[in-house]
């Protein structure tokens, strides 16, 4: 994989903060950008994937037994009040 540095501005307080975050879990500012970016970018793959097999699904559309042939008309199906 090609690797490709980039150029971030942040807050000299959130840097620190960032800084002792990487420290307790044994990383650098880098690593943990790297580490979530990575999980941004794999929870958008599944997203992206389960959105496509929604929608092949809806555009294939349900079978419901009925054969093409609706033997009931709404109002057999919902009670109605005067």
């Amino acid at each position: 994989m090609e690797i490709q540095n980039i150029t971030l501005a942040l807050p000299k307080e959130m840097v620190h903060h960032i800084k002792l975050i990487a420290v307790r879990r044994r990383t650098s500012i880098s690593g943990l950008l790297k580490q979530t970016l990575e999980e941004i970018v794999q929870k958008d793959e599944r997203y992206q994937k389960a959105r496509q097999q929604h929608l092949i699904l809806l555009e294939r559309g349900f079978d419901l037994q009925t054969g093409g042939n609706i033997s009931w008309k709404r109002d057999d199906l919902h009670e109605r009040q005067p």
